[in-house]
Formats: C-alpha cells, sequence, structure tokens
C-alpha cells in the first residue's frame, strides 16, 4: 500500500500538522486525484474546531481541490486519467434521496462535503466520488481553479440565480476571499456594482476589482449610503457578519433582496416590519454543485475574473491556515503540492 503527504487535525482545535496516511484506491463510481492545489477557506475554521455534526478525527481539512485524475474506480466512463479537474463544497450526491429525485443535488439528504464526509484537499492525494468532479478550462491553471469550487461558485452562482438583471444595482458586503470575487463577478454580469467593507483602505481595491461605488461603513450609514445610490436591487452578503448584513436592509430597493452567504450563527437582527414595508426577501444560498463550478470556471476564461492568491506549499498548511484565520490573507491563500 502507497502512502502520500496529508494534514492531519487530531481534535477539535487541535493544530494542523502533517501526517503520512495510506492512499486509497478508489471504489465504484470514484476517482483518486493528485492534488496540485487546495484553497483555504474561512469554513476550514468550522471543521478544524469541530463545528459540524457527525465528524470524525483525525480530520484532513480542506475542500477546494484541484489536480488531475491518477486512478479510476469501476464504472467511471465519463472521465479518464489526466483529466484536470476541481472538487468543490459539493463533493458528491447519493442520487436515490427526495432532493436528488427532484434534481436538487446541492439539497441531497446525504451530500458528502470533503474534510466532512471523507478526507479534504490538504494533502497530495484524494480520492472522491465522480459525480463530485468539475472540469477545468485549459485556461485556467490549477492554482487558479481551485478557489473556483467555493469562494467562486458561491458567489458567482447567488448572483446568477438572484434578481438582478444587467444595469441593476447590486452591493457587495465584505470584500475577502468571498467578496472580492463577488464585485468581479457582478462587474462582468453587466451590474451596478456597489462595494462595502469597514475602512477607507479597501476602496482602492473595490475599484481595481471592478466596483462603481465604495462604501465605507465605518464613516457612514450603509443604508443611507445605498439609498442615495438609488438603492440595491440585490446585496450579496459575504461578511460573516449579522450585525453587517442587517444594516443594508435599509438601503435595498422595493421588492430588492439579501442573498446571505457569509456563514455565521449569530440570529439577523431584522424585524418583519422592514421586510413587509417594501416587500423585501432574505436568501440563504448553499454554494453550487460539479456543474455550477465548470460554468463559474468558464464565466471567469471569458470574463477575466480570477481569485487573488497567496501561495503556501503544503508543509507550510499551518501558516497558511493561520494568515486566514488572523485576516493576514489578501485574498485567498492556496496551498500547493
Amino acid at each position: 500500500m502507497s502512502t502520500h503527504q496529508a494534514v492531519h487535525v487530531q481534535s477539535a482545535g487541535a493544530a494542523l500538522k502533517p501526517a503520512e496516511v495510506e492512499t486509497t484506491s478508489p471504489a465504484r463510481d470514484q476517482v483518486r486525484i493528485q492534488v496540485a492545489a487546495c484553497g483555504v477557506c474561512g469554513t476550514d475554521r468550522a471543521f478544524v474546531g469541530g463545528g459540524f455534526p457527525g465528524m470524525s478525527w483525525p480530520l484532513t481539512p480542506g475542500h477546494e481541490i484541484a489536480g488531475t485524475i491518477v486512478e479510476l474506480g469501476a464504472g467511471v466512463g465519463n472521465f479518464a486519467v489526466g483529466d484536470r479537474v476541481a472538487v468543490g463544497w459539493f463533493g458528491g450526491n447519493c442520487a436515490v434521496c427526495v432532493p436528488c429525485r427532484k434534481g436538487d443535488f446541492i439539497h441531497c439528504a446525504n451530500m458528502q462535503v470533503p474534510s466532512w464526509h471523507y478526507p479534504g484537499g490538504y494533502a497530495e492525494s484524494v480520492t472522491v466520488p465522480s459525480n463530485a468532479l468539475a472540469r477545468i478550462p485549459d485556461a485556467l491553471s490549477l492554482t487558479e481553479a481551485a478557489p473556483m469550487g467555493c469562494a467562486g461558485v458561491t458567489t458567482f452562482h447567488a448572483l446568477r440565480e438572484s434578481r438582478a438583471t444587467p444595469g441593476d444595482r447590486v452591493a457587495i458586503l465584505g470584500i475577502g476571499g468571498l467578496g472580492h470575487l463577488g464585485v468581479q463577478f457582478a462587474r462582468a454580469m453587466g451590474f451596478e456594482a456597489i462595494a462595502i467593507a469597514r475602512g477607507a483602505r479597501k476602496a482602492e481595491d473595490a475599484r481595481e476589482l471592478g466596483a462603481h461605488h465604495y462604501i465605507d461603513s465605518n464613516a457612514e450609514d450603509v443604508g443611507d449610503a445605498l439609498r442615495r445610490l438609488g438603492g440595491a436591487d440585490v446585496v450579496l452578503g459575504t461578511a460573516a457578519s449579522s450585525p453587517a448584513m442587517a444594516q443594508t436592509i435599509g438601503g435595498l430597493a422595493p421588492r430588492g433582496e439579501l442573498i446571505t452567504i457569509g456563514v455565521t450563527a449569530e440570529p439577523l437582527p431584522i424585524s418583519p416590519m422592514q421586510l413587509i414595508t417594501s416587500g423585501l426577501s432574505i436568501i440563504g444560498h448553499p454554494s453550487g454543485t460539479a456543474r455550477d463550478i465548470e460554468d463559474t470556471m468558464n464565466f471567469a476564461v471569458q470574463s477575466g475574473v480570477r481569485a487573488r492568491t497567496q501561495e503556501l506549499p503544503l508543509d507550510r498548511a499551518a501558516e497558511a491556515y493561520a494568515d486566514m484565520e488572523q485576516g493576514r490573507a489578501r485574498y485567498r491563500m492556496v496551498l500547493t503540492m
């Protein structure tokens, strides 16, 4: 049995440490990927902290995986050894539960998430269900592709599923790992893009990313600022802060919507009266399927949208994770193998 290098977390809240693990050959309908790059996502904090039910230890984090297929399990006929593929938060679906039978694969009752339901991508090798695979366009490098499996698809798919149409005002709350992609996608989709962040230091970055307007939430009331611009048809809430999301409600245009993708357990401090009088909506958006990841990457190629990344080798995973956790990353840490 061969082995490969990976990163283990031995228990909830423990340090990230290198480990040598057995390389698992793929079972039926699975493939083994030689990992080239894996993004470090903010949600990795919840995995390392033991924040999801039914987790097992030791855990290998990582759900923004890009690499090359090196081994096929029985029954896999639509992919070949050598194919470049990505795997994101959507790590496979069962195809037999009620949501799957309705075609709603992202809400599969038995959905598999890398690092939660099987070892993740902070590793040289990962074995995954074949229905989790997204083909990477030739024009994207593996490092560019990795963040598209979660940060990219979550922002792109949320915007294309929103009520906004070209020319509408779309605000991106938070200019970080998710938000810096959201601003780029909003501009590329033809929206009037409004970036919202704390402090003046993000203003120049926001305009470089394509924002038409910048709102400093430390310097002015966000709702008032949005209303002065005419009101936002959509706010994409990428900042993991319920109070910050709530502050945008007063700046939504009639029938506007707040789409929440910044993960936090804090209750939203919003009253029904705020929603009723203007017919507003609040929507939770959960990433996207393998096909949605392919659409995201293809649109990124067409439009020039790219994640801004900082690369570190796998043996410095603890450092990359700390940079993400403590806000030093600019904007997406990617581990390379």
